[in-house]
């Protein structure tokens, strides 16, 4: 049936395919926007972050150095790292370069090896560490400069964390970034490590008990917390997923409203043959689910064009950073078999309980 209506059925799929493409590309998207969050948060290795409550941008996050003081004399904590983070535009390949500010004596429990040179001194000016992914990327070595910004900095170490972002990123002595960002006394985040053996939700609850306008962070569903967009990012991915559902199953459905008012004949003699509703019901459910399946192949490979495409735009580039897993392809079969489905339930029970006489009768 699907093959004598060939361009009904391609256009139908096409529309499927788009819903599809639609929910997949905005699962992917936002996934690569929370990881890439997540890799500003978690940028070195604590157990937990700490960050200022609801802010409009987790970068906007303000925590003072007292605070850092206070929490690292907390009870059960081993340490607590007050870091600066800084957003700035590099080139058009590094639209979101990250200055990392943090004491050199913290370096080692925040995670740094210095892979080459050395490190920058506490109050040193003019003195910066790249990632070794920047560093390769641009082909510094040290004793390098490298303009950051309109800063002159000379490159004095190399070093690595284990950590895309972080990486890719540059760092300077706290008291160094914390003046040219004009932010004295004050970082972004704080990361915060437990000593062993201690409950780490009991040290989560007493930080925030303490510090009202604070909030922890540990996993990725949490990064809202600290950063409102996120927050809205995920409400509107699912308001358009809503959205690209209900159209998929509105196009599919008309498509089976008008092949049931043409097939009303066919139907009849069926069911005078001896077809049973539910075999009945079944054919036209099969029907739209193979379209939907049809569409939802061809919507997958949409969204992986997509996806592709957008990592390569000047803005997005170094922060959308797209993967696609085996969910995101079954996300792609449960949307269309949800479209197939719910797409037919009304002309498949108009179809199963046509009585064949009046049927027959249809011109």
């Amino acid at each position: 049936n699907l093959a004598t209506r060939r361009a009904r059925t391609a256009l139908t799929a096409l529309a499927v395919a788009v819903s599809v493409m639609t929910i997949v590309s905005l699962g992917v998207i936002t996934a690569s926007l929370e990881s890439s969050a997540a890799e500003v948060l978690s940028a070195g290795r604590a157990d937990f972050t700490v960050a200022q409550k609801s802010v409009s941008d987790v970068l906007n996050s303000v925590v003072t150095t007292s605070q850092v003081a206070r929490i690292a004399a907390m009870p059960g904590i081993k340490s607590a790292i007050g870091v600066l983070v800084n957003a700035v535009r590099l080139d058009a390949n590094h639209p979101l370069f990250l200055e990392i500010g943090v004491e050199p004596a913290s370096l080692a429990p925040f995670g740094v090896t210095i892979d080459a040179g050395r490190a920058y001194s506490a109050h040193a000016t003019g003195q910066v560490m790249l990632g070794w992914q920047i560093a390769d990327d641009l082909g510094k070595h040290v004793g390098d400069t490298i303009d950051i910004d309109g800063t002159i900095a000379t490159v004095v170490g190399i070093y690595s964390t284990g950590q895309v972002f972080a990486d890719s990123a540059s760092m300077f002595p706290l008291a160094t970034l914390q003046a040219m960002n004009r932010t004295p006394g004050s970082v972004t985040l704080a990361e915060v490590q437990v000593t062993k053996g201690t409950s780490i939700p009991a040290v989560r609850a007493a930080i925030e008990h303490d510090f009202p306008s604070l909030a922890t962070v540990r996993l990725v569903s949490e990064f809202g917390r600290v950063d409102r967009n996120l927050a809205f990012l995920q409400a509107a991915r699912t308001g358009a997923e809503i959205i690209s559902l209900l159209i998929g199953v509105i196009i599919v459905m008309n498509t089976m409203l008008l092949s049931f008012v043409e097939r009303t004949r066919e139907f009849g003699v069926l069911r005078a043959v001896g077809w049973s509703r539910p075999r009945l019901l079944g054919l036209v459910v099969g029907e739209a689910v193979g379209i939907s399946l049809l569409g939802a192949a061809v919507g997958a490979g949409l969204a992986l064009v997509l996806t592709r495409a957008l990592e390569q735009v000047s803005q997005l580039r170094g922060i959308l950073q797209a993967h696609f897993t085996p969910g995101d392809f079954w996300t792609a079969l449960y949307s269309a078999v949800a479209i197939g489905v719910l797409a037919a339930l009304y002309p498949s029970l108009r179809a199963a309980l046509l009585r064949p006489g009046v049927a027959l009768r249809r011109e």
